[in-house]
């Protein structure tokens, strides 16, 4: 009869050696997996950047058709076609962009023509305060000089590779913005057209009737979330540029309404955008006016008012609704400014709206939805998708 005590002493060995080699087999699992995400992630981003010339327009498209197509669907309820409607919003925003390329054409030539001449008052007006630098660049001239005495009798041609300014620079890139701001408004105007038709077929496509009922869900409140923050964001910055704009027409600094725009614009940035327009201003406002202490007035002005709406009014009207990590933000910014630019930073916080309301829906997206923080869209059971749902 065997003696269960040997046995038992006799079988550790082997359990030992499963339990390791199981322990060997997840890590080399979890490597695996690690590998192929991380492979899938820079893949992604190196398509993103390449193939920003295509992507950003549909991306662009995607996120006006979710602004625009509440108003479609109103003036749908009077009978009027979705094809009317689309094509007098795409005709509205074309004036609009033709207009303010026209208006805004001048003062920004006008401008960069100038930048020499910024440069120089500039550093006059901080003459105070680089006493240093001042130092180091008299001996630098110093040796310069030296230098050229040294090697004065020698005929030295010097080639000077003159760069391409901005203007030109703006000027070769201008076919592709064309071609892009084109390809843009003819998606709008299909997708606007189209009406529920897309969100239809998306649906349809997903293989339960539970997950068709959810999915639609999701569509109806990644439409609902991005709307109402961009159209309360553009509603709010327009105001801000209206405000900013009159106080630095009050303030005396050129071209208000420039500035005005400016703000407006940089406003869809967070955080970033409200300290950008301060120190363009700051810079502007200190080669325009005779004294220090006026040139802070407008600088002054315009953190005063992006501080009141940022802290007040913003959160009165957005409310609990938008409420995502700001550490998430800023790397969103980063990432997209790094792929497409400065269309990459303005789009960068919509698509973060969109990513946090799937995270909530999608059971498998827990770890992003923990990372982006709250968002208005519920966390309730009944609204989740298993990630491996069938």
């Amino acid at each position: 009869m065997n003696d269960p005590v040997a046995t038992e002493s006799a079988n550790a060995p082997n359990a030992k050696a499963g339990q390791a080699a199981n322990a060997r087999a997840r890590v080399y699992r979890r490597a695996r997996t690690i590998s192929v995400i991380g492979t899938f992630v820079v893949l992604a981003l190196g398509c993103l950047y390449v193939a920003q010339s295509l992507l950003l327009p549909v991306v662009l498209a995607f996120l006006l058709s979710l602004v625009f197509s509440p108003v479609v669907r109103t003036f749908a309820k009077f009978y009027i076609p979705n094809a009317v409607t689309a094509f007098a919003i795409v005709l509205t925003l074309s004036a609009t962009v033709i207009a303010g390329i026209y208006g805004l054409s001048g003062p920004v030539s006008g401008w960069i023509d100038e930048a020499p001449n910024i440069e120089r008052q500039l550093r006059l007006r901080l003459a105070d305060l680089s006493e240093p630098l001042d130092k180091l660049r008299e001996a630098q001239k110093q040796v310069s000089e030296a230098t050229d005495q040294n090697n004065g009798d020698e005929d030295v041609q010097r080639v000077v590779v003159a760069e391409p300014n901005l203007i030109s620079q703006a000027a070769q890139g201008a076919p592709d913005i064309l071609a892009g701001i084109a390809l843009m408004l003819v998606l709008l105007l299909f997708i606007l057209s189209g009406g529920d038709r897309i969100y239809q077929k998306l649906i349809r496509s997903l293989p339960t009737f539970g997950d068709r009922r959810k999915g639609l869900r999701i569509a109806h409140d990644v439409e609902r979330e991005v709307s109402r923050y961009l159209a309360t964001i553009t509603a709010i910055n327009i105001l801000l540029g209206i405000v900013i704009g009159t106080l630095m027409a009050i303030v005396g600094l050129p071209n208000p309404v420039l500035w005005g725009i400016a703000a407006a614009v940089l406003n869809y940035v967070p955080i970033l955008g409200a300290m950008t327009g301060v120190v363009i201003v700051g810079v502007v406002s200190l080669v325009s006016m005779q004294t220090t202490g006026q040139a802070l007035i407008a600088p002054a002005l315009y953190l005063a008012c992006t501080v009141f709406e940022g802290q007040l009014i913003t959160p009165m009207l957005i409310g609990n609704r938008l409420k995502i990590n700001s550490v998430a933000i800023v790397l969103a910014i980063a990432l997209w400014g790094w792929l497409w630019g400065f269309v990459g930073i303005l789009v960068a916080v919509p698509l973060l709206i969109v990513a946090s309301v799937i995270s909530n829906h999608v059971e498998g997206l827990g770890g992003l939805r923990e990372l982006l923080g709250p968002h208005a869209a519920s966390n309730t059971p009944d609204r989740t998708i298993p990630a491996n749902s069938k």
